[in-house]
């Protein structure tokens, strides 16, 4: 289902299962426990590729394993946390302006017309966080400018996940967002954002913070800071925020079949809680059911979300292939 505003009022159905469309092909001629075990089947199939992106959940059956889970060979992709991410993983400090940076480009399109600037998620060093930038290079036809979320380790990152949600504690990946979306505003440029699971969140954070500063250092009224924040198209993928700001032109994509944003985002089409989550003012959400019974898989922001991605205006306006 795709919603605009806090109403959640829908657009046009969307349960594309892509993955498991030879299931549903078959549904009506299929018990549920053959369904299942189609299911089961499809995320077998894709555990080897999840098996080497995901080692460190897969694989900790030696002492290295376990100790790069809690961090323990984090040192070299922490020195990049909070680094702006370029072409073939060249690393730029924090207030480099975004015109000195080269980005990932589309594939035969060396001077594309729009930069996107991406954050990554948790379990995500720099290699992978390319890969991603490429994908959405290929996907949107921009450039794309990374900033780059280090990891610690699986319990490392999901306890500053926690923190993020609180706004609590220093994340430098927040502090450089931030630091740049105001000064990219401030000059009246127009800037496009997007955020992939705690990537997601960190965008929130730091829109949070834009608001804040814009109000208290700027003396803005809550309108004028809404219209220049207006600047701002954001676009947000399997998501960890249940919150974000007013202002922003926002689309958020949700799965109903991954639990990051169902759990601890904006929630899936049938949310109880929805009452208490604010996707903000005149927010497109879609939300679409694609998966198997692998939920790495069906929170794959390359393999799954950006197939359901379309052109930021289309997408504004509600029309979705799915």
């Amino acid at each position: 289902m795709s919603t605009i505003d806090r109403s959640r009022s829908a657009f046009t159905p969307a349960s594309a299962t892509r993955t498991a469309a030879t299931a549903e092909k078959k549904s009506l001629s299929l018990n549920p426990l053959e369904k299942l075990a189609d299911l089961a089947k499809a995320g077998l199939e894709d555990m080897p590729r999840f098996l080497k992106m995901g080692a460190d959940v897969f694989e900790s059956t030696t002492l290295a394993e376990v100790e790069k889970l809690f961090g323990g060979n984090a040192k070299p992709d922490r020195m990049n946390d909070g680094k702006f991410v370029g072409t073939q993983g060249q690393t730029f400090p924090p207030g480099t302006p975004l015109s000195q940076i080269p980005g990932v480009t589309p594939k035969g399109n060396p001077n594309p017309s729009e930069t996107i600037l991406y954050v990554n998620g948790i379990m995500t060093p720099l290699d992978g966080q390319m890969k991603e930038m490429q994908s959405i290079a290929e996907t949107s036809g921009a450039k794309v400018v990374g900033i780059h979320n280090s990891t610690q380790g699986l319990a490392t990152d999901l306890a500053q996940c926690v923190t993020d949600k609180l706004d609590k504690g220093s994340n430098p990946a927040v502090d450089t967002l931030a630091d740049t979306v105001y000064s990219e505003l401030k000059a009246g440029h127009d800037v496009h954002l997007m955020g992939y699971s705690q990537g997601g969140l960190i965008t929130a954070r730091a829109l949070d913070h834009v608001q804040q500063r814009l109000r208290a250092e700027d003396g803005l009224s809550k309108a004028d800071t809404e219209k220049l924040m207006s600047h701002l198209k954001v676009e947000t993928f399997g998501a960890a925020s249940t919150h974000y700001p007013d202002g922003p032109q926002y689309v958020h994509y949700v799965n109903n079949a991954d639990a990051v944003p169902t759990l601890t985002g904006l929630g899936g089409s049938v949310d109880p809680l929805s009452f208490l989550k604010d996707a903000g003012k005149g927010a497109v959400v879609h939300r679409f059911t694609d998966g198997n019974l692998n939920l790495i898989s069906n929170h794959m922001l390359d393999t799954l979300y950006l197939k359901h991605r379309v052109d930021f205006d289309q997408a504004r306006a509600g029309h979705f292939q799915d």
